[in-house]
């Protein structure tokens, strides 16, 4: 019953990472350096 427990508690993390990831992305961050692409003078690799 433990192994379920830690393992669903392991993917829900997981799960809010990517969706984390996604959304910074969406919104035009980068998922390099976690600026504002917009602003950055690099370009972030754009």
């Amino acid at each position: 019953m433990g192994t379920i427990v830690v393992g669903a508690i392991l993917i829900l993390a997981v799960g809010a990472a990517i969706g984390s990831m996604v959304r910074d992305k969406k919104a035009g961050k980068s998922l390099q350096c976690g600026c504002d692409c917009k602003k950055c003078s690099y370009h972030c690799g754009q």
